[in-house]
């Protein structure tokens, strides 16, 4: 464990238990990373040519050695531990592994195999992200997830990971968060290929579907034991005033695009949404477990002529507490709508993969944890079978478009440096991690 701002040693925050707030005795506490925001020199992608055009990054940032996994990832995976974690969720970086077409670098794989023993050894359970949001540069230049035949490369991608990594890894997710890449690659421009152009987004979204479905059973055929599930971005959008049947309206149509089209489509094949309507029996029953992927919630004020917004003006609810750079309202009871929700409509084991805040000098995030962990415990007494938890971040990363300005981790890092430092926060999640109790207080 790295050494407290006090004293010579680490020190735990003086905590106050509640009572009747213990977690199950299995229940995976865990932080997420992705390969191209931790790993460094990912230079074979669509996002390291992205962060070389001009004006794609906020303040000319480059992820460049980003927090240096590919050579020493070990050093934070004994962070994890020293921090009682007891799971990671992580991705592969497929240009890595497959760098050209049809060429599997054997020497990658290996480096990915030792990584993912390196946490077994130390009592961390992986779960393996397929794709976070990186493409390799000869996918992308031959369309990306518009060319059809992404789903034939990306489930020989999937089949060789679950032949090399397949012994040791249970838990497995396709794509991460398949509507931002739609929302902010395709509508807003601000993701790799930055367009804005809706028939292009449908086009992708019919190949990121199929290319789930098809890797969901090209795992299974490799591992009959795997777990393949979801990580997606659930974000609650309430209408402005309750009693307008408009705002309601407008709110729910976004909704319907932005959470539930894609796992309607997994789940019974047909969807419908603003963008899209139609039927995919072939990505029907592809979902072992959810991963709710949740940060805030917005408010929809209805707007007529919007049409390139779904009718709505979207904004945050006045006075509401903001995390950094107005990232997001802090809103803790969605956690609690968002794992009810997909539980009621689709009844599978859920996991929270993703959730945290930007908050650099930490007086934040402790609250943030404490609030956002009694909204996962209150689904689990409510009978929503959550099994694990994944903070947004171990520790600072490149957070794409932002770069280097939003500051999500447990622990400071500095990239000029690599120098890590544990916030406050951190001390406090290894004493939930290590006790399985929500706790009240840290002072």
């Amino acid at each position: 464990m790295l050494a407290s701002e006090e004293g010579n040693g680490p020190r735990r925050p003086k905590v106050r238990s509640v009572a009747g707030k213990q977690f199950p005795s299995d229940f995976r506490w865990g932080t997420a990373t992705s390969s191209h925001q931790v790993e460094g020199d990912n230079t074979n992608n669509d996002w390291w040519a992205f962060e070389q055009q001009p004006g794609r990054i906020r303040n000319a940032d480059r992820s460049g050695r980003a927090c240096d996994w590919w050579r020493n990832a070990e050093a934070d995976f004994d962070r994890m531990a020293a921090l009682n974690q007891n799971a990671h969720r992580l991705s592969l970086e497929w240009s890595r592994l497959e760098p050209r077409e049809g060429y599997f670098d054997d020497a990658a794989a290996g480096r990915y195999r030792q990584m993912l023993s390196g946490l077994r050894a130390r009592g961390i359970e992986p779960m393996v992200t397929l794709n976070h949001f990186t493409l390799p540069l000869w996918v992308a230049r031959s369309g990306g997830w518009e060319n059809t035949r992404i789903t034939e490369w990306f489930v020989r991608y999937a089949r060789h990971c679950a032949e090399w990594f397949g012994d040791l890894v249970e838990l497995w997710v396709p794509i991460n968060e398949p509507n931002v890449v739609l929302v902010l690659g395709y509508l807003q421009g601000v993701f790799p290929p930055a367009v804005r152009n809706p028939l292009r987004a449908r086009r992708a979204l019919h190949n990121l579907l199929r290319s789930h479905a098809a890797a969901y059973r090209a795992i299974h055929a490799v591992r009959r034991g795997a777990r393949v599930g979801t990580a997606h971005n659930i974000r609650l959008f309430d209408p402005a005033h309750k009693r307008a049947t408009t705002d309601a309206w407008a709110a729910g149509l976004q909704s319907q695009f932005f959470n539930w089209v894609w796992l309607d489509v997994l789940h019974r094949g047909e969807g419908r949404s603003i963008l899209w309507s139609g039927r995919m029996p072939e990505c029907a029953n592809t979902v072992d477990f959810h991963g709710v992927n949740y940060y805030t919630r917005e408010r929809v004020r209805f707007v007529p002529w919007r049409i390139h917004y779904a009718f709505g003006r979207n904004f945050y609810t006045p006075g509401a507490q903001m995390s950094d750079y107005g990232y997001g309202e802090v809103y803790p009871v969605g956690l609690y709508r968002a794992l009810s929700e997909v539980w009621r409509r689709y009844a599978r084991p859920v996991f929270v993969t993703e959730n945290g805040i930007p908050d650099e000098d930490d007086d934040m995030r402790p609250r943030f944890l404490l609030d956002h962990l009694s909204a996962v415990h209150r689904a689990i007494a409510d009978g929503v079978p959550v099994q694990g938890y994944y903070h947004w971040s171990l520790l600072d990363n490149f957070e794409w478009a932002e770069g280097w300005r939003m500051k999500f981790g447990l622990i400071a890092m500095d990239p000029v440096t690599q120098e890590r430092r544990e916030r406050p926060s951190a001390r406090l999640y290894a004493e939930i991690c290590r006790t399985g109790r929500l706790l009240l207080d840290a002072s």
